[in-house]
């Protein structure tokens, strides 16, 4: 595996060993774009890895120090993501620009660069996160398309497909025990969804990262029998 310096001024150091990986996608148009914007000290924003369509990677922060690139965030009642992560930015224009499927070469540097890391440091497959787990009413990134079920094949990160459950699906305004047992479930998972027992626009907006990343041909905040099921069974194997 090849990989290409672009050094990155955009960075501080670390309090500890990173334990987490967040991917996220470039969000604009092209790759060139997206590293010379990372590499702006002007930008205050940077991560460690970019990975480009074609496969090729490019280091922008060593791994020992700490890059820019989860902003607001939580994860396992964690707030300096950035400090507990490693960051890739996966080139895709994204949401806003013409959103698309990952290229087949581009998959499988991912998967080479996320099991590079982990032979360096100890990270658990339930924290190999997104964008939108780790800031789910902020961000979209890396969106339904990404590959995680490939990914969790390969042995990196959780994945399952389960029998739906059954029950009425829950959505926002909802309240009850139902509503809390959820959002409990959530917040053991590793999202920021404090048990309320009510089905808020921030509980929406987790279900819909959740949704992204787990239950992706359906992204619409709605907590139906299909998603409580994958939620139960990733919490069944992240122990």
């Amino acid at each position: 595996m090849k990989i290409s310096e672009s050094p990155s001024p955009n960075f501080d150091p670390r309090k500890a060993p990173p334990d987490m990986i967040v991917l996220h996608y470039t969000g604009m148009q092209t790759g060139a774009a997206a590293v010379q914007r990372l590499c702006d000290p002007a930008a205050k924003v940077s991560a460690h890895y970019v990975v480009e369509e074609d496969g090729c990677i490019f280091r922008l922060v060593v791994e020992e120090r700490r890059a820019w690139h989860a902003g607001v965030s939580s994860w396992r009642g964690r707030s300096d993501v950035n400090g507990a992560s490693i960051g890739i930015e996966v080139v895709n224009p994204g949401h806003e620009f013409g959103y698309r499927a990952f290229p087949e070469a581009q998959v499988d540097a991912v998967i080479a660069l996320v099991g590079d890391i982990r032979n360096r440091w100890t990270i658990a497959d339930g924290d190999i996160v997104g964008h939108s787990d780790v800031a789910p009413d902020r961000k979209e990134d890396p969106g339904e398309l990404f590959p995680w079920k490939m990914l969790a094949e390969a042995g990196h990160g959780l994945w399952t497909e389960p029998a739906p459950a059954p029950g009425a699906p829950l959505g926002e305004g909802e309240t009850g025990p139902g509503v809390f047992a959820l959002q409990a479930g959530f917040t053991r998972l590793g999202y920021d969804c404090a048990p309320s027992g009510t089905y808020d626009v921030h509980t929406s907006a987790v279900v819909r990262a959740f949704q992204r990343h787990w239950r992706q041909d359906r992204v619409d905040g709605v907590a139906d029998g299909e998603t409580r099921a994958r939620l139960i069974a990733l919490l069944r194997l992240s122990g």
